[in-house]
């Protein structure tokens, strides 16, 4: 149950520079945000306008880079700065910006990077959000192709193809963590085809393109004299614009990406797909199985009163699931002839619930136990029979140190059985 905590950046850092596409002259300001924020994009130049999240909800193009938006509000190519953000694993930030797009700077990440790496991150007080796909699937968009695994992290291998003599098919694979994205990632700058320019240009992009911020590409090498970072330069990058557009799922990502000629639009779609699919394992699946819960709780047969966990939010609350049956041994003694679930047993229940609510406040399960303290205004609504199912919701009212005082409700379809508030510790075995 355990998991990794937000962090936001320890300090501001500030950076300025010329937007790629925009051309505008831009100052854009990195600021600590509070947990749960999430990365937030504010356009200080705009009077009233609104706070733009960094989520697939607002993408409102992906012409040559992505595009949020909110209102009449835009930021332009986002990306580069979310593959630094997310890559370093900062949960929470605010970015302000005094013009429609963060600077393009040299076409890479490698100063986002670097400025997250100098001024640190701060862990906080709450649980990241993460997204881990429980299975393998394969997803397409336009041209673009997807293999997504399970995976203990982010892992991202791109495969290009371009009809070009510096590029060809070229296949990379990296783990994605600040350590190998600082080094291998981060300083692959964006690239064009020179014939390419006019036309984007005419579409109103690349206003601000110059051979200082893009590796231009003649018919048969590089012009205007420039040299490659890497000599697979092209696909770090491809890989880089990935990972940025994945931040838009508005979570930790931990599964291995294999994408085939992946672009804005084809990324931003997968980023929707992780979206939606997360959403229906959580409703599938419970966070916790009978076989998990008894890693962690230490009652058995008959004693253990829980079945499932379908919901949980550390430090905050959880949702475990009772399924009451006839074979329960309390009804053969409990008013026999007439099974009703004792009152008590209902509230140990609770109790055991509420017990895995503080599971990671536990730092070793083999020597320390949730004991409980106290029960308050308990109070019994209506009989439980077999073919009930108890859903137990406890929310934690104060916790100090390993001590925790909750509210509990126990419904059965949506009515009250039940209800108390109660006290836990955990203490040494």
């Amino acid at each position: 149950m355990t998991t990794p905590r937000q962090q936001t950046v320890a300090s501001a850092f500030e950076i300025s520079g010329v937007g790629l596409h925009t051309g505008a002259a831009v100052r854009m300001r990195c600021l600590p945000a509070a947990v749960g924020t999430g990365v937030v994009f504010r356009r200080t130049d705009l009077s009233g306008s609104q706070e733009i999240p960094a989520h697939v909800a607002h993408v409102v193009a992906t012409d040559r880079g992505t595009t949020l938006g909110l209102g009449d509000a835009r930021v332009h190519t986002v990306e580069h700065l979310l593959a630094a953000v997310s890559a370093n694993h900062v949960d929470n930030l605010l970015v302000d910006l005094d013009a429609g797009e963060p600077p393009a700077l040299d076409g890479s990440a490698e100063a986002f990077h670097v400025l997250i790496q100098q001024v640190g991150v701060h862990e906080q007080d709450g649980p990241a959000k993460m997204l881990a796909p429980d299975s393998a699937f394969s997803f397409a968009a336009g041209g673009s192709s997807f293999v997504v695994a399970p995976a203990g992290s982010l892992q991202v291998s791109t495969t290009i193809e371009f009809d070009h003599p510096l590029i060809g098919r070229q296949y990379a694979s990296f783990p994605i963590n600040p350590d190998s994205f600082g080094r291998e990632i981060a300083p692959a700058r964006t690239f064009c085809p020179i014939d390419e320019v006019h036309v984007i240009r005419e579409r109103g992009l690349a206003q601000g393109g110059t051979t200082e911020n893009a590796v231009v590409l003649d018919a048969d090498g590089l012009a205007f004299g420039a040299t490659l970072r890497f000599p697979d330069e092209f696909v770090r990058h491809k890989t880089l614009d990935l990972v940025g557009d994945l931040a838009l799922v508005g979570g930790r990502l931990s599964a291995h990406v294999v994408a085939e000629r992946p672009g804005h639009h084809a990324n931003v779609a997968l980023a929707r797909e992780l979206i939606a699919r997360a959403e229906k394992q959580a409703l599938a699946r419970p966070i916790l199985s009978i076989q998990q819960i008894l890693q962690y709780l230490p009652h058995r047969y008959p004693f253990l009163l829980v079945d499932r966990v379908v919901e949980y939010e550390e430090g905050k609350r959880i949702v475990g699931l009772k399924n009451v049956t006839i074979n329960e041994p309390f009804f053969v003694g409990h008013f026999p002839g007439h099974p009703i679930m004792p009152g008590v047993l209902i509230i140990e229940a609770m109790a055991q619930v509420g017990g895995l609510l503080m599971m990671d406040t536990i730092e070793n399960p083999e020597e320390q136990i949730v004991y409980f303290m106290s029960l308050d205004h308990v109070k019994w609504r209506r009989p439980v029979i077999p073919g009930d199912q108890i859903r137990f919701e406890l929310e934690v009212l104060q916790i100090r140190g390993k001590t925790c005082r909750m509210r509990g409700v126990g419904t059965v379809d949506g009515q009250v059985v039940a209800e108390a508030e109660m006290m836990a510790r955990v203490v040494d075995r």
